[in-house]
């Protein structure tokens, strides 16, 4: 009798156990991504939409970026400050010199 309530109650250990390692397992979709590591075609093709889509929201978001300077820039032109004139007026004779070929 004593052995059958031991064994039960490992049976029930075990049980427990198992159930809870299938919810992990159902939890951490094991076996959607072992489904998809036994279609490399799938992966590739889930990884090229990836990276397009990572492209797009690079492009974007650095056109975003960039239009946003050159409006503050074309705004800080308008005001007419000396100190970015004169920065600019350096840059432009610094190449002015550099395509004759002299040196500054």
């Amino acid at each position: 009798m004593k052995e059958e309530q031991s064994l039960e109650h490992t049976l029930s250990k075990l049980d427990s156990r198992l159930s809870k390692i299938a919810a992990e397992m159902e939890r951490t979709q094991i076996a959607e991504y072992v489904d998809l590591l036994n279609r490399p075609i799938s992966l590739i093709w889930r990884n090229v939409l990836a990276g397009l889509a990572r492209g797009v929201g690079i492009a974007i978001g650095f056109t975003f970026f960039a239009a946003t300077i050159l409006y503050v820039l074309q705004i800080l032109g308008a005001l007419n400050l000396p100190i970015i004139g004169d920065y600019i007026a350096d840059i432009v004779r610094i190449v002015q010199i550099q395509l004759e070929g002299k040196n500054y």
